[in-house]
């Protein structure tokens, strides 16, 4: 299976001083700041989503231009060569307008988006549907709206095909299969199918359990021709990646792996067979809530700047192994009372300390950053843990797939056309 990173601006200041905490004084956000793939040799995904939605969120209104006057592979610094090729798969983002009666897009806007620039392929137009209940298929009747999502959908999909073969457009189309049940995903399939579709996006499948996804890929399955392939959109569930094989999945998306380096209270960095907390060390000014507790006079501002200095300058001794993890520990745990009180986070953090896994591994990010990419502190150290998942989540996946992911990303566009 392919991996597709959705791109939503997660870069990296390569001017950002750790020892300092400053950045470069002329540094612009995007043009100079560095993509995941720019910071590894080999590149940790098999291609970049980009979101129509995305963009209009993020993008500023000068970076949409030279997106549009660029083409989406030099905009992202992909370059051309075969030997790292990385594919771009355009969509529209269903989730962020989940709420609107109908997309905010029209299949003609779409195409010109995916052609203009130079997508490898597009995701034809969709509404998302969040209800999912197998009762559906068992006499409950489903409320109008998620029967008008899912026909309005298979319209939108017949018109993107229909208009792309006409156009002759460059990029390989995807259908979208939106349901509400098993059998109701399988009859969108059905219907993308007779339409000509070989390549299909299964959509709506982030809130449901994986008990639930392999249930509605088998029912697919069912009706899925040899030569249709499923794109899972929003997925990892890296146990189950066997089982989604199985029944035809070909690729997904996901930025689960950078996000746990930040959002997870417990998972934030990960090994090939484990995963540690990071060391939670938030500078005073920017942590909202021991900057309201000083606002409000609850905790002394000289005593929280002397436990953050401490606790950088003995994790930075501890990392050339001058200082034990006890002392360390302590510290942490001191400053840990004043930022967030209410939780001890003694055993997971001895853990960390013990094991050292940033010493292990090989990946640049660690080679370079030390002790620093495992510390909670700021989106520079935050965001290339992040990378550094990915890194890990994509060797993994290459592992499972008995390549290299050299040899992977060579084969990926031919792999692709042969389809």
């Amino acid at each position: 299976m392919k991996f597709f990173f959705p791109d939503s601006q997660d870069l990296v200041d390569p001017s950002f001083d750790f020892e300092k905490e400053t950045r470069g004084l002329t540094r612009l956000r995007q043009r100079d700041d560095c993509y995941p793939h720019e910071m590894f040799k080999v590149p940790p995904y098999d291609g970049i989503l980009v979101s129509r939605a995305t963009m209009d969120e993020r993008y500023t209104f000068a970076q949409k231009q030279r997106l549009f006057r660029q083409g989406v592979r030099e905009f992202l610094r992909l370059g051309s060569g075969n030997k790292t090729r990385i594919e771009i798969l355009g969509d529209c983002g269903a989730f962020s307008y989940k709420d609107q009666d109908i997309p905010p897009f029209t299949v003609d806007e779409v195409i010109t988006f995916y052609q203009q620039c130079d997508f490898d392929y597009g995701i034809s137009v969709d509404h998302i549907i969040l209800d999912y209940n197998s009762e559906f298929d068992r006499g409950m009747k489903p409320p109008k709206k998620l029967l008008d999502r899912q026909a309005l959908t298979l319209d939108y999909a017949a018109e993107f095909l229909a208009k792309s073969k006409k156009g002759k457009c460059r990029f390989r189309p995807l259908g979208v299969a939106q349901g509400w049940s098993p059998k109701s995903y399988a009859h969108s399939v059905r219907k993308l199918q007779f339409m000509g579709y070989t390549y299909i996006a299964i959509g709506g499948l982030v809130p449901m359990r994986t008990t639930d996804v392999l249930e509605t890929l088998e029912a697919i399955n069912d009706v899925r021709q040899p030569k249709t392939g499923l794109h899972l959109l929003g997925i990892t569930r890296f146990g189950s990646i066997s089982d989604f094989q199985k029944y035809g999945a070909v690729s997904f998306d996901s930025t689960s792996p950078l996000l746990q380096a930040f959002k997870s209270d417990n998972d934030n960095y990960h090994t090939e067979d484990a995963t540690y907390i990071a060391l939670r060390v938030p500078q005073v000014q920017g942590n909202a809530k021991l900057k309201a507790n000083i606002l409000a006079g609850k905790v002394n501002q000289d005593d929280a700047r002397r436990l953050e200095r401490d606790c950088l300058r003995l994790l930075k001794e501890f990392d050339r192994k001058h200082v034990t993890s006890d002392s360390v520990l302590e510290q942490l745990l001191a400053y840990e009372q004043l930022h967030d009180g209410k939780i001890n986070r003694r055993d997971a953090y001895l853990r960390v300390l013990e094991d050292r896994p940033w010493k292990a591994c090989p990946c640049e990010i660690c080679t370079t950053l030390g002790i620093h990419v495992i510390l909670f502190r700021g989106a520079e150290r935050n965001r290339r843990r992040g990378f550094h998942n990915l890194y890990v989540f994509h060797k993994k996946l290459c592992n499972h797939r008995s390549e290299s992911p050299k040899r992977h990303i060579t084969t990926l566009h031919a792999t692709a056309n042969s389809k």
